[in-house]
């Protein structure tokens, strides 16, 4: 018997690995940081037999298993690998062993690199028909449904069983890539004895699980036999089964074309002609048959013919492998129930970031408001009144003759009034679009758009009037002091001579402004994101530049809109110098303008409310959704999301991506591929041919 040490030496594995392992290691060359992971990895799962350390498999599973994998192949599954990595059949792993199955996953084909030395029992880098017949056979089970390996499909590639022929890498990887489907066809006609070219459901659920089953969620797998209901009759063509498979072979680009059509769909829904006119628009060729699109359909519906338009999220049975029915869900983690506390504590998170993100708004913006203001209140037909010929010149003069402070009169109410006219303006716009927006789809229809945001310009008058007759009188007062010689007065002044219904003079004017601006802001805002810059488009998250000139070009528009309500307001609630004209009302005061100063009159200052309330809530919203993201609310629910390895970011090790490919590509052979040996066999879990499992100081 040979040593112990002998029969562990971590260089043995290296001397035993032959043809393609052993020119992996010599021909890939592998930067010492890998080689630090990697051995950290080593050492971390390691258990140490006779002094030194090695993976046995369970050990070998924990290093090299996927965290968070998104697809349904459980973690035992990869300890298949472990007969791979294990190339002296010891039933361990050495630090050597270990090195080079992780530079083999490095290779651009490591999955049917892998694949291959699986098969390529004598390491002689061929496979032959004996081999290939070994290896199948005692790694599906005697359970399984029988392969004919005596088929002209076989013959085509590894001839006679005489080994005149055998099979070297590359034929053997398209050998396997046509495996599934000859295996398939044998299936079928193995329960169709009486070939008359159909099954039974129960059969088909048995054909499938067997070459697929890793591939599908549960709740797909237990609705197989309802693809009975798309023909008459109560059993399955050959045809179907062929579509199904067709299907999941697929999947990746079934679900780029739904993710992009229903992105595209106004309601976010798609139906199956919606399907293969995207896709045939989309592809090369028609890609996906009228059967094909039925089947995808039929069990994306749970089977309910009344479901004929589909939101993302009802394909997500079909296309998440681990894909759990909500009722499953719930069983597993009961939400608590939302109580008033809970809502009084979102509605002060939402004025809180509110307050935050006016307040810097309002603050970056606010000298070119001052300028608006006096622009708007200048009365062209009063003798000795035109101060300003434009809105530079009324800079120049505010700069020359109250300095630069003089740019900011008034902002302390400005600031004081903001948090709450803003808390509620961007409150009452989420809380309606929420109320109304489509829980599946995300998405919220053009007239429920403009009433959540005429609503939040409506509610936020209760705030506003009051701050702009304040802070309107405010920025008045340099222009007063230097005709009249009057003394500036505060804010608290102001309040006291209005008192509280005088607060509110021109709010029918502040109405009339605020419920169209908001009305054409927060719809323009929302598509400018969606539709110009393409948020959401395939996970497409938008930057920071982006997300500030979609909120500033929405602004113009409602900005410019809206200035002739702004300079109504601005008359009403400024207080008329002697000979002015004073207004009785709203309809007085336009009419009055109309006659005394022309149409044009109605949009003075018309530019600077565009240049202030652009960048304004530009700022502002852009603040928001940055505050909303980077201080989320604690208690608050994550919104439904599909998340498969399509959306994943390519975040993911390449070799932990490579190792699970290459599990699906012999799972595709047989559901349950390694995990039933037969006596005799190979096996994945470390065993030697004989059964005993080689431990140190024992050679075989």
């Amino acid at each position: 018997m040979a040593s112990s040490t002998d029969a562990v030496s971590p260089s043995a594995p290296l001397e035993g690995a032959k043809g393609p392992l052993a020119a992996a290691s010599r021909s890939l060359a592998t930067p010492e940081s890998e080689l630090k992971r990697w051995k950290r990895i080593f050492d971390t799962n390691s258990k140490e037999f006779s002094g030194q350390k090695f993976l046995d498999r369970e050990s070998f599973i924990s290093a090299i298993a996927s965290q968070g994998d998104l697809s349904r192949i459980d973690r035992e599954s990869f300890g298949v690998l472990f007969r791979v990595a294990d190339t002296s059949r010891r039933g361990l792993v050495s630090w050597d062993d270990f090195s080079v199955f992780e530079t083999l996953l490095k290779r651009p084909d490591a999955e049917y690199w892998i694949a291959f030395q699986y098969f390529d029992e004598d390491g002689s880098g061929t496979i032959t028909f004996d081999e290939f017949k070994k290896v199948y056979s005692e790694n599906v089970g005697p359970d399984s449904i029988p392969f004919n390996f005596d088929c002209d499909w076989v013959k085509l590639y590894l001839g006679k069983r005489d080994g005149r022929h055998v099979l070297n890498y590359n034929q053997f990887t398209q050998l396997m890539k046509g495996l599934q489907g000859e295996r398939l066809r044998q299936a079928f006609k193995y329960f169709d004895t009486n070939e008359d070219g159909f099954i039974t459901p129960e059969q088909f659920k048995r054909i499938i699980t067997d070459l697929a089953g890793h591939k599908l969620s549960e709740p797909v797998i237990e609705r197989l036999p309802t693809l009975c209901t798309l023909s008459p009759g109560q059993k399955i063509s050959f045809s179907e089964v062929q579509a199904f498979i067709n299907v999941i072979r697929d999947m990746d680009m079934v679900e780029r074309v739904i993710r992009e059509a229903t992105s595209k769909s106004k309601d976010g829904r798609i139906d199956q002609t919606d399907f293969l006119n995207y896709s045939a628009a989309s592809t090369r060729y028609g890609l996906f048959s009228p059967m094909e699109a039925a089947i995808i359909f039929h069990f994306a519906s749970r089977g309910d013919p009344a479901q004929h338009r589909l939101s993302l999220l009802d394909f997500a049975n079909l296309l998440d492998p681990k894909w759990r029915s909500p009722a499953d869900v719930e069983a597993t983690h009961v939400k608590p129930k939302k109580g008033f506390m809970d809502s009084f504590f979102q509605s002060a998170y939402s004025f809180v970031l509110g307050g935050l993100a006016g307040g810097l708004g309002a603050g970056v913006v606010y000298p070119i408001d001052l300028v608006k203001t006096r622009m708007q209140n200048q009365r062209s037909t009063v003798v000795g009144q035109l101060l300003y010929k434009n809105s530079m010149d009324c800079v120049q003069k505010v700069f020359r003759n109250e300095g630069f402070l003089g740019f900011y009169r008034g902002l302390g109410p400005q600031l004081i009034g903001v948090a709450p006219e803003k808390a509620i303006k961007l409150t009452v716009n989420d809380l309606v679009r929420g109320r109304a927006t489509d829980p599946e789809t995300g998405r919220i229809t053009l007239p429920w758009e403009i009433i959540a945001g005429g609503t939040a310009g409506g509610c936020q008058v209760v705030f506003t009037n009051p701050l702009e007759i304040v802070k309107i009188r405010l920025q008045v007062q340099g222009e007063a002091a230097k005709l009249e010689g009057a003394a500036p007065r505060g804010a608290v002044h102001i309040i006291r001579q209005l008192g509280l219904l005088g607060l509110y003079k021109g709010a029918s004017a502040c109405l009339l402004r605020d419920m169209p601006f908001s009305a054409i802001y927060f719809p323009a805002y929302a598509h400018l994101k969606k539709d110009v810059f393409g948020e959401g488009y395939n996970g497409k998250k938008l930057t920071f530049g982006e997300m500030l000139m979609s909120a500033a070009i929405a602004g113009m528009p409602a900005a410019y809109l809206a200035t002739p309500a702004d300079v109504i307001k601005t008359r009403l609630q400024v207080e008329a110098r002697k000979g002015q004209s004073s207004y009785k009302g709203l309809f007085d005061c336009a009419q009055k303008i109309w006659t005394e100063e022309g149409f044009r009159a109605f949009f003075k200052g018309g530019p600077a409310r565009v240049i202030r309330s652009s960048p304004q809530f530009g700022f502002t919203l852009v603040a928001y959704e940055y505050l909303q993201t980077y201080l989320p609310y604690p208690f608050g629910e994550e919104p439904k999301k599909l998340e498969t390895l399509l959306t994943s970011g390519g975040a993911e090790d390449m070799s932990r991506v490579r190792a699970r490919n290459a599990l699906k590509i012999l799972l595709d052979v047989h559901g349950d591929f390694g995990k039933k040996i037969t006596p005799g066999g190979a096996s994945s879990a470390g065993l030697s041919p004989a059964g005993a499992v080689i431990t140190p100081g024992e050679s075989q």
